[in-house]
């Protein structure tokens, strides 16, 4: 099985929990080869409340001057969770989008959590 039928078969055994409402939405991550992407997601009206992702410019600079992909993540994770700050966005549930939890999906949760949000 290739890896991405893998990855598909993951994100769906995991999605059927997962689910993000108006009160606590869903934190959703990608991760490519060279970028990771996060967004927060209401799923009850389909709306992507907030997003953050190293091609950001805000953030750009400062994420691809990171020497490993893992230190992009974090300041990912960091710039998302002020963003949600800003929006009032206090609890997250996390969706791992088929990945394991590990890496660079693990760097952005933390660095996430200690921007403030709570999942």
């Amino acid at each position: 099985m290739s890896t991405t039928k893998r990855r598909q078969r993951n994100k769906a055994r995991v999605r059927k929990k997962i689910y993000g409402m108006p009160d606590r939405p869903r934190l959703s991550v990608f991760r490519s080869n060279s970028n990771v992407y996060a967004q927060i997601i209401n799923d009850l009206e389909g709306n992507t409340l907030v997003s953050a992702s190293s091609q950001d410019t805000d953030i750009r600079d400062q994420a691809h001057k990171a020497k490993t992909r893992i230190e992009m993540s974090k300041i990912v994770g960091k710039h998302l969770a002020s963003k949600a700050a800003d929006a009032g966005i206090k609890q997250v549930v996390f969706d791992r989008n088929g990945y394991q939890y590990h890496g660079r999906v693990q760097a952005l949760a933390e660095a996430a959590r200690e921007g403030g949000l709570e999942f």
